[in-house]
């Protein structure tokens, strides 16, 4: 009965450290220099500030937006924006917009593969940090003949290694965890 009691113990504490430090399993922030940075589309503030500074420190000399194609913000769509956004950047000159048609980061990666055809071998990947576990491994399952990379994009907002803080970040934690379980265990093996 001891030993039972003891296992249960362990079991237990085991699986609250396991969840306590689920969101730090997330993230990873491992930029390495690149032939070109890759902004994975969704969150318009932080991951393209991301990609900027990161250009600007060296990293890769050119940036590809990964946008979505089809969605719109009232009687613009989301390419139109984007293109106004490079504009104004002193780095214009380096930075093209990849339309994105698929929802998902699978899709994305899939529709990305043309934007990266003459864009170097060695790609950094930037998105939200919470995303950048599973964004490079579905990158480089669908995209082998590249080096990935990847640099986390932080959203105080949005997301916190201490999860349990705050019910947003509990909710993003969750959620990502889903989907990173999904890709491991159903998606990349379709």
């Amino acid at each position: 009965m001891h030993k039972v009691r003891m296992l249960v113990i362990l079991a237990g504490v085991t699986s609250l450290v396991m969840v306590a430090t689920s969101g730090w399993f997330l993230v990873m922030d491992q930029p390495r220099k690149a032939d070109v940075i890759v902004v994975i589309a969704g969150e318009t503030d932080y991951r393209p500030a991301r990609g900027l500074e990161l250009m600007s420190q060296g990293y890769a000399p050119r940036m590809i937006l990964n946008v979505p194609a089809g969605a719109r913000v009232y009687q613009w769509t989301q390419p139109e924006l984007a293109q106004r956004y490079i504009e104004g950047l002193p780095q214009a000159s380096a930075i093209s917009i990849c339309p994105i048609y698929g929802l998902s980061t699978k899709a994305e990666a899939q529709d990305a593969a043309r934007c990266l055809q003459n864009a170097g071998r060695r790609v950094l990947l930037v998105t939200s940090d919470y995303h950048t576990r599973r964004a490079l491994s579905i990158f480089e399952r669908e995209l082998p003949n590249h080096d990935f990379s990847v640099a986390a994009a932080y959203d105080p907002r949005e997301f916190g290694m201490q999860w349990w803080r705050r019910r947003e970040w509990a909710k993003v934690n969750l959620d990502e965890w889903l989907r990173l379980v999904w890709w491991e265990a159903v998606d990349r093996w379709r």
